[in-house]
């Protein structure tokens, strides 16, 4: 008996992080102005180009640095993968689309000098 009784409450446990994982990500993509969609063609971002601890640009998948400002108008114009467009004030920036995964976030990528 305590055998079934497990598994349902393994079951009812997995459905709730599911549910929470969900809304978790329904918040996220609301704090974006734009979710653009990428082209065929866009890269991907694999580095954050940062200067005293601030990201100011973005390495891409081909190896190309680009500026911050660079990086928000490439993502509007579908050019960059798995990104929206947040802003802060009058600055806009770039922000992870919400997958479930913490390992293609932004901030989890490799920063190099700037």
């Amino acid at each position: 008996m305590s055998d079934i009784l497990s598994d349902i409450l393994n079951k009812s446990n997995n459905s709730n992080n599911q549910k929470d994982s969900q809304l978790t990500q329904t918040l996220a993509m609301n704090t974006l102005d734009d979710i653009p969609n990428p082209s065929s063609n866009a890269k991907d971002i694999v580095g954050l180009v940062k200067h005293s601890g601030k990201i100011n640009g973005y390495q891409l998948s081909d190896g190309s640095v680009v500026s911050k400002e660079e990086g928000v108008s490439m993502a509007k114009n579908g050019e960059i993968n798995g990104v929206g467009i947040a802003h802060r004030g009058d600055s806009e920036y770039l922000k992870s689309l919400p997958d479930g995964s913490e390992n293609n976030n932004l901030g989890n990528l490799p920063s190099i000098s700037g």
